[in-house]
C-alpha cells in the first residue's frame, strides 16, 4: 500500500470521508461492505448506472444478499429515463453524507467513477456557465448529424489530455468538455488539474484498490461472460419495450449500447460480447489514468499483499486508525496485521 501526495496535517474539525475507489471489476463492492462492519460505516455508490432501477445485470449492481446488512445509497434510486450527471450526483450525495453522519456512522464513497468522486471531494461547482445553452445545443446537433467521432476529433484537437479519460461515446462529457473551452478558453483538463489543489470539506482517506493488469482483464471477461449467462441480453430487451432508447443517458453505460445494436440487427450477438469486453477493458484503463492523476490517494495493490483480502482490511484499517485518529472517527481498536 503506498500513497501519494499526503499532507502531514490533518485538520481534525472536518468530518471524516472514506473513498474506495479502483477500475472495473477489481473487487471494491465485497472491499467495502467488509469496510463498513468494521468502522461503523454507509455505502455511497459512486457508479453512474447502479443508480438505476431495473439494470441490474449491465451494472453489476450489489445484490441485497451481498449488502452485509450494511446500508447502501444512491442504487436503485432513479428510473432509466431520467438523466444523471455529476450534479445530480453531488447533491443527492451530499444528502446521505449528512444522513449518515445524523445516525453516527462514516460515510464510504465506493464506485469506479473518477470524476464523480473528485466532485465532491473538492466540493466542485459545476453550475458557472450553465445558463447559455445555445452552444450546447448546437454540439449536440453535430453530434446527431455528423456522429460521435467528429466530435471526439474536435476536443482532439483543443483538449487532447482530456481525451485520455473520456470515450467519444460518451457524448455528454465530450460536449461538456468542448463547451467549456468554447466559453472559458481554458482546457477542461487544466481546469480539473486546478480543482483538484482545492482543500476538501472533508477529512477524507481515498483508497484506489489495483490488481495485475492480465488479471484484470480475466476478471472483466469473465464477468462479461457471466451478465450474458444471467440474461443481459433479456435485461436490455425489457427495457427497450418499456421505452428505453440507444440516445438516453442510462443506455450509454457499458453493455447496453452494445446489446441495443445486437437486438436492432446491427451486430451478432458474438460481435457484441467482443465489444463489451473490449471497452470495459479500455474503460478499466482510462479509469487507471484518472486516479494516477489524482492527490492524496493511497495505493492498494492486491498482488502485493498475495490477494489476502483480510491483510488488505486491515491494512486499511490501520491507514484509518492511524490517519484519521480520534474515537469519533474510529470507534474500535485495530487488529493485528501481518505488515504491523
Amino acid at each position: 500500500m503506498k500513497q501519494t501526495d499526503r499532507p502531514e496535517a490533518q485538520i481534525h474539525e472536518k468530518p471524516p470521508l472514506v473513498v474506495l475507489t479502483g477500475p472495473t471489476a477489481v473487487g471494491k463492492s465485497e472491499l467495502s461492505v467488509e469496510l463498513a462492519k468494521r468502522i461503523g460505516g454507509e455505502i455511497i455508490s459512486a457508479d453512474s448506472m447502479q443508480v438505476y432501477r431495473h439494470m441490474d445485470i449491465g451494472s453489476a449492481k450489489i445484490k441485497p444478499e451481498q449488502m452485509g446488512g450494511i446500508r447502501h445509497h444512491l442504487i436503485d434510486v432513479l428510473e432509466p429515463t431520467q438523466e444523471f450527471h455529476v450534479v445530480t450526483f453531488q447533491k443527492m450525495a451530499k444528502t446521505a453524507i449528512n444522513d449518515i453522519y445524523a445516525r453516527g456512522h462514516i460515510p464510504i464513497v465506493a464506485g469506479g467513477t473518477g470524476f464523480y468522486i473528485q466532485a465532491l471531494l473538492y466540493d466542485i461547482d459545476f453550475t458557472k456557465n450553465d445558463e447559455d445553452t445555445a452552444l450546447r445545443t448546437r454540439l449536440e446537433q453535430i453530434a446527431k448529424e455528423q456522429g460521435n467521432e467528429a466530435l471526439y476529433q474536435r476536443l482532439q484537437q483543443i483538449d487532447p489530455e482530456s481525451c485520455e479519460i473520456i470515450h467519444a461515446n460518451n457524448v455528454k462529457r465530450v460536449i461538456r468538455a468542448i463547451e467549456f473551452y468554447e466559453k472559458t478558453g481554458m482546457k477542461i483538463s487544466e481546469h480539473n488539474k486546478r480543482q483538484r489543489q482545492n482543500s476538501s470539506p472533508y477529512r477524507f482517506a481515498y483508497f484506489v484498490l489495483n490488481d495485475d493488469r492480465a488479471k484484470l482483464y480475466e476478471r472483466i471477461d469473465a464477468r462479461v461472460d457471466t451478465m450474458i449467462a444471467q440474461g443481459l441480453v433479456e435485461e436490455v430487451a425489457k427495457l427497450m419495450q418499456h421505452g428505453c432508447t440507444r440516445d438516453m443517458v442510462s443506455m450509454q453505460g457499458l453493455g447496453y449500447k452494445e446489446i441495443i445494436d445486437y437486438l436492432e440487427g446491427r451486430s451478432t450477438l458474438e460481435e457484441a460480447v467482443y465489444l463489451i469486453k473490449r471497452d470495459t477493458r479500455h474503460f478499466a484503463k482510462r479509469q487507471l489514468t484518472w486516479f494516477r492523476r489524482e492527490r492524496d490517494v493511497i495505493w492498494v495493490e492486491k498482488p502485493e499483499v498475495d490477494y489476502d483480502k483480510k491483510l488488505i482490511q486491515e491494512m486499511i484499517l490501520q491507514f484509518l486508525i492511524s490517519a484519521l485518529s480520534d474515537k469519533a472517527i474510529i470507534p474500535m481498536e485495530p487488529t493485528t496485521s501481518k505488515l504491523s
